[in-house]
């Protein structure tokens, strides 16, 4: 192991175990399956009714509409003893989204399609998650409750647990073969030992979404 790799672990504050039991023990990842899947569901049909809006309202000749309706009702909620959107939220609604009201259209409407098959799917569960709250963060600001802040609590848990959230879909093949910040995958670890010699030691992803240095065990049983 590298002395870089060394004093890197040293400077991390150790994770407590019931951190650890709720955010990374695959004995768990059912229950994430249970989140992962209610919240993907909404996101995909979400998403899905805006992408076939007979409208086309979202998507089509006249994207962009609905984006700017909504943006003029969050506007107008500036206003008042206690409004309900920030000054700094409209400014960015007048200045940035309604200019590229389309733009955000086909953003929003495929945005929400994707973070729904990827968390149905468990595909780079942990990235759909963060894409999903920051939409229900966007609209929380636009004074939009409903589902959002169940939606965001649930995103936020994802992110989380991204290590076994994931861990019943197709993050558990996926993952150790790319690789994750820190930690090369195995298609990748080849190549770059190649390039660095046998010197070089860098962190790999095993089978259980675990960083090991490469050619240490992980201590963990893999994945079957």
């Amino acid at each position: 192991m590298s002395a870089q790799a060394i004093n890197s672990r040293e400077s991390q504050i150790p994770e407590p175990n019931i951190s650890r039991v709720l955010f990374a023990d695959t004995r768990l990842a059912p229950v994430w399956l249970l989140i992962r899947l209610y919240l993907g569901a909404l996101w995909l049909v979400a998403g899905w009714e805006k992408l076939t809006d007979p409208a086309g309202v979202w998507v089509g000749s006249k994207a962009g509409a609905a984006v700017a309706g909504f943006a003029q009702g969050a506007m107008a909620q500036t206003t008042g003893e206690h409004p309900q959107v920030t000054g700094w939220y409209a400014s960015f609604l007048k200045d940035v989204v309604v200019p590229n009201a389309a733009l955000f259209s086909y953003l929003v409407t495929f945005g929400e399609v994707l973070v729904g098959l990827g968390l149905i799917f468990g595909l780079f569960t942990g990235i759909a998650a963060f894409f999903g709250g920051t939409m229900n963060a966007s609209y929380i600001f636009a004074g939009v409750a409903g589902a959002n802040p169940l939606m965001f609590i649930l995103a936020t848990w994802i992110v989380l647990g991204w290590r076994v959230a994931g861990y019943w879909g197709l993050d558990r093949w996926v993952l150790p073969r790319v690789g994750v910040s820190g930690a090369l995958g195995t298609i990748f670890h080849k190549r770059h030992a190649e390039g660095q010699g046998q010197s070089a030691q860098p962190e790999v992803m095993d089978e259980n979404m675990n960083g090991v240095p490469s050619g240490e065990p992980s201590g963990v049983p893999a994945a079957k």
